[in-house]
C-alpha cells in the first residue's frame, strides 16, 4: 500500500503514517452533514492561528528539507489559516470529512482515489526529475519537485509535493470515487485518536474501512 524511505526517516525519525482504506464509498457533493462536520471541527479547534506544537514540528520538518513553511505550510496549517479567514471550502463529502478531522487535530491528512494510484505509494526525498501534474494560472501544468524535497509518489509521478502541501490532480477524490485511501501523518504524536475519529466519520460513507500503519 505505501512505504516510507529511509532517507525520510533519517530526516524525521519520529514520523508516523497511517493509511485508512475505505472501499465501496458513497461519495457525492457536499451536504448538510459534511458542512456541519466542518463547522463543528472549526469551533472545536479554538484559536486557529494560535501556536500549536504539532504544527511547529511540521514547520521544523519543512525547513529541514529546504521548504519555507511560512509560504508553503503543511496542509493542516493551511486549512486552519483558511478557516480563520472564513474561506474554508466545502469540496465533496469525503474531502469535507478528512478536512474536518485535520482541522480538529491539527494533523495533515491526504485523501486519494485508489483507482488512480499506480503501484506502491512511496514517501521519498525527490531526485528532482519526477513529474507533478497541477494547475497553474488556471491551466493544467507539469512541475518538478526540488532535489531533496520530501514527496509522495507512485509509479506515474509525484502525488503530493512538500510532504503534504499540495496534491496532484490525478489522484484527487471526486464525487465519482469508489475506493479511497487517506494518509494520516504525524511527527512525534499519538495518531490513534485522529485515526479513530476519521474511521468513525467514514463509517457512514463506505462499505468497509481498514487501517494500516
Amino acid at each position: 500500500m505505501f512505504a516510507v524511505a529511509d532517507a525520510v526517516l533519517a530526516l524525521c525519525p519520529d514520523a508516523t503514517v497511517y493509511a485508512v482504506v475505505a472501499r465501496g464509498v458513497r461519495n457525492g457533493a457536499s451536504d448538510d452533514t459534511s458542512r456541519r462536520g466542518l463547522a463543528e471541527a472549526v469551533a472545536a479547534a479554538g484559536d486557529l492561528l494560535a501556536p500549536h506544537p504539532h504544527l511547529e514540528a511540521w514547520r521544523a520538518a519543512y525547513r529541514a528539507f529546504g521548504a519555507k513553511p511560512q509560504r508553503t505550510p503543511c496542509s493542516a496549517e493551511a486549512l486552519r489559516r483558511r478557516a480563520a479567514r472564513g474561506d474554508l471550502p466545502a469540496v465533496n463529502r469525503l474531502v469535507d470529512i478528512y478536512n474536518a478531522v485535520s482541522i480538529r487535530f491539527a494533523t495533515p491528512i491526504g485523501g486519494e482515489d485508489l483507482a488512480a494510484v499506480r503501484g506502491t505509494e512511496r514517501l521519498i526525498r525527490a531526485a528532482g526529475d519526477e513529474t507533478f501534474d497541477t494547475i497553474k494560472d488556471g491551466q493544467p501544468a507539469q512541475e518538478h519537485p526540488e532535489i531533496g524535497e520530501v514527496v509522495w509518489r507512485d509509479d506515474l509521478g509525484v502525488t503530493c509535493r512538500r510532504w503534504n502541501w499540495r496534491q496532484c490532480r490525478r489522484t484527487a477524490l471526486t464525487e465519482a470515487t469508489v475506493d479511497a485511501v487517506f494518509l494520516v501523518e504525524g511527527l512525534g504524536v499519538d495518531l490513534a485518536p485522529v485515526v479513530d475519529d476519521l474511521v468513525g466519520r467514514l463509517g457512514d460513507a463506505a462499505v468497509t474501512v481498514d487501517r494500516l500503519t
